[in-house]
């Protein structure tokens, strides 16, 4: 019983009074955070719109020449790692270091499976010479302007997301760091509850990416 309370009073910082309420104002502080990301991300997605209904035929042309087998294949990885990141947050509610360890670790797999996939396809549109710029060429239009927004916007997109993903496996390490040495226990496993809030974002703006790059045109090929 002694040693309980040692290791609840180890994990709580001087600045709140209980476990419980140190856990509030974390997730209450990431919740702020994610609000300013999908502000963010949604003038991104707003710009898309507006471009897209602007220029719909060279969108739609731009948009079918994604593979939609790669951005399908990685949209059922980023799913997978959700649920084992839901996995290591119930053991951490549970206090199974084991399980925490092997679940952070597959999530943390699993990320990088995406990050690997999604350089494959960017090296795709290189060797395509989609990369806006002196060299950018789309076969089959002549507005080459606006098929270069579409690229510039695709990679603004799917480059800060992967970005997120990359602050996301090394938020993924520390933790896994962190749960080998027996850090995490049911009494304190915040810093897992809460990077689990950001990896679930990180997935959710994927699930809107993928449908609004690669599917929403392609019946318009």
């Amino acid at each position: 019983m002694a040693n309980h309370a040692h290791e609840e009073t180890l994990a709580l910082r001087e600045q709140f009074d209980t476990a419980e309420q140190q856990k509030d104002a974390s997730t209450l502080g990431m919740w702020i955070f994610l609000i300013t990301e999908i502000m963010f991300f949604g003038g991104m997605f707003l710009a898309y719109t507006i471009y897209r209904s602007t220029y719909a035929d060279v969108f739609a042309a731009c948009s079918s020449s994604l593979n939609v087998y790669i951005g399908a294949a990685n949209t059922v990885v980023l799913l997978c790692s959700s649920f084992t990141m839901v996995l290591a947050v119930r053991a951490a509610q549970l206090g199974r270091q084991g399980a925490i360890v092997f679940n952070l670790i597959l999530t943390l797999f699993l990320g990088f499976i995406f990050l690997g996939v999604k350089a494959y396809e960017w090296n795709e549109k290189f060797v395509e010479h989609h990369i806006p710029g002196p060299g950018f060429h789309f076969e089959g239009i002549t507005q080459q302007g606006p098929a270069q927004l579409f690229f510039s916007l695709y990679f603004a997109m799917t480059g800060l997301h992967a970005l997120h993903m990359v602050i996301g496996a090394g938020i993924l390490s520390w933790l896994i760091w962190k749960a080998r040495k027996g850090t995490f226990t049911a009494d304190y496993m915040t810093p897992v509850d809460v990077a689990g809030l950001y990896w679930h974002f990180v997935d959710i703006i994927w699930i809107f990416l993928f449908p609004l790059l690669y599917l929403i045109d392609r019946h318009m090929k």
